[in-house]
């Protein structure tokens, strides 16, 4: 788990050095335990290092492997490296590392652009050949590794965070203005390519781009879950399907213990990650490092979930943190979580993110959490409604309960010079809808959460909040042979029991029902949920500063009904949208968008 970064030039020049070097300097927060720069005429590679496998030098990066005249740079976890490590050595190749970055190199080398489809892990690699001059750029399956880019017609940048390439220098910070719409209806889900700036791109998850050394390159996707039922399924029942995936989710959990340090657990109090303790406490793990995250209530909301984390933890004597944050800590953080942020997230899940690892970082470097169960599994409340739709209405019904507003809304909200004549959002989902390969429309529900929306949000709440703290976060929810095996599985199945009921039925007979059978929860922050006070004067400032006014994303009139009722103005799925606006303002001031 780490931060990379790099530049080809097309144009015969050198790779700028300088810039590469200040690119990696942004990313010490997920590397904090070594820097690399290597060049090579037109190529430039930086790397910052968080040592979780092969803590020794030999796995330090950029690594050049010599004898293939091949140079890599990783972020991730390959979680099968050992096993792929010992089937490359039987074909001859010879390591001088016990790392899974020179895995994911001779990999390359023996299989090409194919290697991606050995891999079980999380991954966004580089990879520089040395004799053709070409580039090979990698995301893994589900995104949860990012990678961004900045091309033009001299050169080609990539890092691990959009903030390393403004610091690269030389890329438009214009507002892309699909991606503006996206944010404000789409539940501020940016897909690939798109991010909030006009200059800056994201590889999509499930992709190898082959970069020439001319600057024209070649995608592909090498992986698509099939949300269809397989007949080779035909005659199973829903013991059989149980059976199925209970074994998956148990591989997927066991890989993402491999690491030469110890690894802990992010304990919600919710279904998911107290599954994953359950899990882990039947295979015999012992003394498991627990956490959960609180805070002070506001609104007439509860801030924290202990008394089910808490039943968690007692029943597998984990060794277990509560961790309580005082209100003087969060208004602090707020502005911290938006600066660890490569694209503006709405969600307080953030801040709530970002303060559990920052804490979690002191005590282990590695955890594994629950993420991704709710796209995988119909644990959102707008799955059920989904079954009795046609699947010709599948779009607008899929939009009336998931998009923040609809596109008629945004004249009144918008300043006319940010605003898209068309419906770009719904223009997108109706794209994702209509492509084959998901038979029901819960099926195409679950498709564009668990490949789009799931990238975009959750997944990249959680890496880019665990990794401002050096903290590596896995998700065997996100296991690529369990999303498979899930999206195979009858809808029926998963939204059985308000959803997630297959996963409800493998955790009855392992762990206490109560945690099962109750409300769904989200890590709660009230004061964020409810501004009022400092945070409401936070917002009031970001919507207020010069830059603001001389950015004119929204109309004044609209700023101010919205500051004079902050809290009586919720989105489509409840979101504050008053901080929705800030939001954005307050990311591109910090992050210097002028």
């Amino acid at each position: 788990m780490c931060g990379l970064s790099g530049e080809l030039r097309f144009d015969g020049r050198s790779a700028d050095v300088d810039a590469v070097t200040r690119m990696t300097a942004t990313m010490v927060p997920r590397g904090p335990d070594g820097v690399g720069v290597w060049s090579m005429g037109p190529v430039a590679f930086g790397h910052r290092r968080l040592k979780i496998i092969d803590l020794s030098e030999c796995g330090a990066q950029p690594m050049v492997d010599s004898e293939l005249g091949l140079t890599t740079v990783f972020n991730g976890c390959i979680y099968n490296y050992q096993q792929i490590r010992d089937e490359l050595s039987a074909a001859g190749y010879r390591f001088f590392s016990s790392s899974d970055t020179e895995v994911i190199a001779k990999a390359y080398h023996r299989w090409g652009t194919r290697c991606v489809d050995h891999f079980a892990g999380m991954f966004a690699f580089a990879v520089a050949e040395r004799d053709t001059g070409r580039l090979v750029l990698a995301r893994d399956r589900l995104g949860i590794k990012p990678l961004y880019y900045a091309a033009d017609a001299e050169r080609l940048r990539f890092a691990s965070t959009l903030p390393a390439l403004l610091a690269g220098g030389g890329v438009s910070s214009d507002i892309d203005l699909v991606a503006f719409h996206h944010y404000l209806s789409f539940h501020s889900v940016v897909p690939a390519p798109h991010t909030i700036l006009a200059g800056i791109r994201k590889l999509p998850a499930a992709t190898v781009r082959v970069v020439e050394p001319d600057g024209t390159s070649t995608d592909e996707v090498y992986w698509s879950p099939s949300f269809t039922r397989d007949p080779a399924h035909a005659d199973w029942t829903a013991t059989d399907w149980q059976d199925a995936i209970a074994e998956r989710l148990r591989t997927a959990v066991r890989r993402r213990m491999v690491a030469d340090v110890p690894v802990g657990v992010l304990l919600s109090g919710g279904l998911d990650s107290s599954l994953i303790v359950a899990l882990l406490a039947e295979a015999g793990q012992t003394g498991l490092a627990t956490f959960s995250v609180g805070f002070e209530a506001a609104g007439g909301e509860s801030g924290d979930e202990f008394a089910y984390s808490d039943i968690i933890a007692q029943h597998f004597a984990t060794d277990h943190h509560q961790i309580r944050v005082p209100g003087s800590r969060l208004l602090p953080a707020v502005d911290a979580a938006v600066a660890a942020m490569s694209e503006p997230m709405v969600s307080h899940d953030c801040v709530a993110f970002y303060l559990l690892s920052q804490e979690v970082s002191r005590h282990v470097k590695v955890v594994q959490s629950g993420q991704g169960a709710d796209e995988v599994f119909a644990g959102y409340s707008w799955y059920p409604p989904m079954a009795d739709v046609a699947r010709g209405d599948a779009v607008d019904a899929y939009l009336r309960v998931f998009a923040d507003r609809p596109h008629r809304d945004m004249p009144a909200m918008v300043e006319p010079h940010h605003l898209l004549d068309a419906d770009a959002s719904r223009r997108f989902v109706a794209d994702q809808f209509a492509r084959p390969g998901a038979e029901t429309s819960v099926d195409a529900a679950l498709r564009i959460d668990s490949t789009i929306m799931l990238v975009d949000d959750p997944v990249k709440r959680v890496d880019n909040m665990t990794m401002a703290a050096g903290l590596e976060a896995r998700t065997p929810f996100l296991d690529h042979e369990l999303v498979e095996l899930a999206a195979a599985c009858p809808p029926e199945l998963k939204l059985a029991s308000g959803g997630k009921g297959v996963l409800k039925d493998i955790g009855r007979p392992l762990m206490p029902v109560d945690v099962i059978d109750r409300p769904k929860g989200y890590f709660p922050v009230p004061a964020i949920r409810h501004l009022h006070g400092p945070f409401l004067d936070r917002v009031r400032d970001a919507l207020s500063d010069p830059a603001a006014k001389s950015r004119g994303l929204y109309r004044p009139s609209w700023v101010q009904a919205m500051l004079a009722a902050p809290n009586d103005n919720r989105t489509t799925l409840g979101a504050n949208a008053l901080w929705q606006a800030a939001l954005l303002e307050m990311w591109l001031q910090t992050h210097g968008v002028t």
